[in-house]
């Protein structure tokens, strides 16, 4: 089928030509002692899937017949690799020289490990941390996502505080190095959540079944950032607003989850008139779309829900990262409260 090599570094493309031409080389260069590299194409209409065939024979190329988002698009291609890793790797990242070797000497050292991340840097800031998963992922006790080196938008610069290996609540989907066989005994991503956070909600049900999340600092990748969509789009804040909805239900204890529905409900509203008070229309509208389609979705999360373990797990922040952010100033993760970490 494959050769024999245990990894399996895999780039989903869309209409990413320019980020094929830019990346792909390092990644064939980079990694092709240890891995083979795949290239998932979601149905692209620009000549990307030529470009492939034209310049990177080497490369296997697997052809889904539509867009169906990231979470759709890995499933389908992973169905079809064997490996006993993947690295699902976007494809607006650039790789460094032994990048996959320390993060897998990691996997190997624990199997008790079910992913782990590399550092993340911005390509257009390389001394700064970049915001899709930065030095490891983390989470409040509302849902909030954020990462060591990045809280919201504020991006630290990399001067050596996060080197330290840890075990973390998510690992960013940009470049998430996972056991292949719990990677498809969990499911898989969601494939309701088309595009955004899935990778957290990934994480989570691998932290309920009993797993660690881990960050390897000795592996550095640079990323773009917002290559399908970018930070602005309206579509963006669609998803994060009700995918984050969609993980809370799927995965919060049940003693936790009404009150922290409740409480989201309104600071999401809080967040649609400050958007409308910026003159972001679209932004505003999109967050009333995704309570709207959130509330539609509810009975299918509900039945996902009855399917999954639900645990106290660790690595949570037991205050709010959104009071602690804009209105006490904290920009800067390690200036979050030591004591209040689960």
């Amino acid at each position: 089928m494959l050769n024999d090599q245990r990894i399996a570094v895999v780039i989903l493309n869309w209409n990413g030509k320019e980020f094929l031409e830019k990346f792909l080389s390092s990644v064939v260069r980079y990694s092709s002692e240890l891995a083979q590299v795949v290239v998932v194409d979601n149905a692209s209409a620009d000549d990307s899937v030529a470009y492939l065939q034209r310049e990177f024979p080497e490369v296997r190329l697997i052809h889904n017949p539509e867009n169906g988002g990231f979470s759709k698009g890995y499933n389908e291609g992973l169905k079809q690799i064997n490996a006993e890793y993947y690295v699902l790797l976007n494809s607006d990242i650039e790789v460094t020289e032994n990048w996959l070797d320390p993060l897998l000497l990691m996997m190997d050292s624990d199997l008790s490990i079910a992913a782990c991340q590399p550092r993340i840097r911005s390509w257009h800031e390389r001394e700064k941390f970049e915001y899709a998963g930065a030095a490891g992922g983390f989470i409040d006790v509302l849902g909030y996502p954020f990462c060591r080196g990045r809280i919201f938008d504020v991006l630290e610069k990399d001067q050596g505080q996060y080197d330290d290996v840890c075990e973390i609540f998510w690992a960013t989907g940009a470049c998430l190095f996972v056991r292949a066989n719990l990677y498809h005994s969990l499911g898989g991503l969601d494939e309701d959540f088309f595009a955004h956070m899935e990778e957290i909600d990934f994480c989570w049900r691998l932290k309920n079944a009993g797993y660690k999340l881990m960050y390897c600092p000795e592996s550095t990748v640079y990323h773009v950032g917002g290559g399908s969509l970018p930070k602005s789009s309206s579509r963006k804040t669609y998803l994060n607003f009700r995918n984050n909805l969609f993980l809370l239900v799927k995965n919060l204890p049940a003693k936790k989850l009404v009150w922290v529905l409740f409480l989201r409900y309104f600071l999401d509203l809080f967040a649609a008139i400050d958007f409308l008070m910026k003159g972001s229309k679209a932004d505003a509208k999109a967050v009333f779309s995704a309570q709207f389609h959130f509330v539609q979705a509810l009975p299918r999360m509900i039945k996902k829900r009855n399917t999954l373990i639900h645990e106290d797990v660790g690595q949570i922040y037991k205050r709010s990262i959104v009071f602690d952010h804009f209105f006490r100033g904290i920009d800067v993760f390690s200036k979050l409260n030591p004591n209040k970490w689960k």
